[in-house]
């Protein structure tokens, strides 16, 4: 646990609508010339547009009908002819030729996680249909996997979550500073353009190359932020698109992470008064107040003296850094049952996430990339550390169990500027928002912030849904399948917003 990557970083852990080019021009214009058949002179992007994939198998372990190739994307759209970066890119045709729709691109979330290999990802458990009609297109975007990774060269202690401490908050200002320097170190003439936009304008690159009109697009968690900038940069090129577990398009990013201290606040309410009535079964006190009183007792008790768990010596900053636990009801009261009896019975031994092990660097692409996006994303970030610890005092105080994770100071205070704005999505574009009523890191009420951006959409909810991600799972939602399906399938979406029903039980 206190080697763990950050939490509050999207997977699924999510700038202006013209786009930005020395002279400016439309997302209109940009889609037309992407199009374009015009000379180089006339369509600068003509040789990355019409440019021909080479693909060969991905790998031995992988079916042979799954394979990969590179696209070749300017670094910097504003100069298409200075240096280009390699973007990896996967296909599973579809099953039938004769049924073909088109291709589904698939990413799942970050910023910061590889997609190549989501087109045969046993978690994605596609329908037949779906199979047969689409071709399955995945990719790691810039800066991602084998798209030019960025790493930084961090160490483990930097990589974890820090909560605010009046104690600690000079040296988390100190690890910050060094986190951003370190990756300007490494990647610092590309940090500019590690940007959503520019990974939507690689997206639609790639489907000019893969010559196809249209696209449709299936994204999770951030993942639906990088498809909502591409309806609003490529609106002409959207077939059909369904957006798992929505951000909140107008809180990009610290207010995403402050946002999930709130979910969290409401989520272990909920938590308090279900388990509550299962005093019998756990243990923890019959009433909600009696059980928040129980978990603040061995939060308090783990901060005096860690527990040991499972392996490891958990401190009381190490039980809350994971700020999901309480969005699942009954697997929250079980870990918790469990903590208070380790509690009871054990002395500190160090485990292996002891501080000793945490000088280490480890593979850190996926939060190099994470933080170099959404630093340069927008430029809404304060590079004010005054401004950090009064939000994350505020925080606090307003929402105990993640507040002080959630707004406390990160590298992007010491960032250097993206290449352009923040996008404002704001259109027509007709898309499917599925959402769990309890998701733990874009919550409800980000789906909904979403919606009304995207004011063609239609929104799925899952009531009493619990986790992040509603769709194609192992254990998923059939109600919510069949309508993301149909959707896929026919291109017409609900007639009204849907809500299924959780289809596990929560006893």
């Amino acid at each position: 646990m206190r080697n763990r990557n950050t939490r509050k970083v999207l997977l699924l852990a999510t700038g202006l609508a013209a786009v930005a080019f020395s002279t400016p021009m439309s997302a209109t214009d940009f889609t037309a010339a992407t199009a374009s058949d015009a000379s180089t002179a006339e369509n600068p992007l003509r040789k990355y547009t019409q440019q021909k994939l080479h693909w060969k198998r991905c790998d031995a372990k992988s079916p042979a009908a799954f394979q990969c190739a590179t696209l070749k994307v300017p670094l910097d759209y504003s100069d298409p002819g200075g240096r280009t970066i390699g973007i990896a890119m996967s296909r599973l045709k579809a099953g039938s030729a004769q049924a073909r729709h088109g291709v589904l691109l698939l990413n799942p979330g970050g910023p910061g996680a590889p997609g190549l290999r989501l087109p045969v990802d046993p978690l994605l458990k596609f329908p037949a249909e779906v199979r047969r009609r689409y071709d399955l297109v995945g990719f790691d975007p810039r800066g991602v996997g084998r798209s030019a990774p960025v790493n930084c060269g961090l160490t483990a202690d930097e990589q974890a979550d820090h909560p605010y401490k009046a104690e600690t908050f000079a040296k988390d200002v100190a690890r910050a500073r060094t986190f951003a320097a370190k990756c300007r170190a490494a990647a610092g003439d590309r940090l500019p353009h590690l940007t959503t936009r520019n990974s939507a304008r690689d997206m639609d690159v790639m489907r000019a190359a893969l010559g196809e009109r249209k696209i449709s697009y299936l994204g999770m968690s951030y993942g639906t932020y990088l498809g909502a900038v591409y309806t609003q940069l490529f609106p002409r090129r959207v077939d059909r698109i369904v957006l798992d577990s929505a951000t909140d398009p107008t809180r990009i990013y610290r207010g995403m992470f402050q946002d999930m201290a709130k979910a969290a606040e409401r989520a272990f309410t909920r938590w308090t008064a279900w388990t509550a009535r299962r005093h019998t079964a756990y243990g923890l006190g019959d009433t909600p107040a009696e059980v928040r009183t129980t978990y603040w007792d061995l939060i308090a008790r783990a901060d005096r003296e860690p527990i040991p768990f499972e392996g490891q010596t958990l401190t009381g900053d190490d039980i809350r850094a994971d700020n999901s636990t309480f969005f699942h009801v009954r697997e929250a009261a079980e870990r918790i049952a469990a903590l208070k009896e380790a509690a009871a019975k054990g002395e500190y031994r160090p485990g292996r996430n002891d501080a000793s092990d945490a000088n280490g660097t480890s593979d850190d692409n996926y939060l190099s990339i994470a933080w170099s996006s959404m630093c340069a994303d927008t430029r809404t970030w304060s590079h004010d550390p005054a401004r950090y610890r009064r939000e994350a005092i505020r925080d606090k105080a307003r929402y105990p169990l993640y507040g002080d994770f959630a707004a406390a100071i990160t590298p992007c205070a010491f960032w250097q500027r993206g290449s352009e704005p923040q996008t404002r999505i704001d259109n027509e574009v007709g898309a499917l928002i599925t959402q769990n009523e309890w998701d733990s890191q874009t919550p409800l009420f980000s789906g909904r912030a979403m919606h009304r951006a995207l004011r063609g959409s239609r929104m799925l909810t899952v009531a009493d849904g619990e986790g992040h991600g509603v769709l194609y799972a192992p254990d998923g939602n059939p109600c919510a399948d069949r309508a993301a399906t149909r959707y896929l399938i026919t291109g017409r979406l609900p007639a009204e917003d849907l809500t299924c029903r959780a289809t596990t039980g929560r006893g």
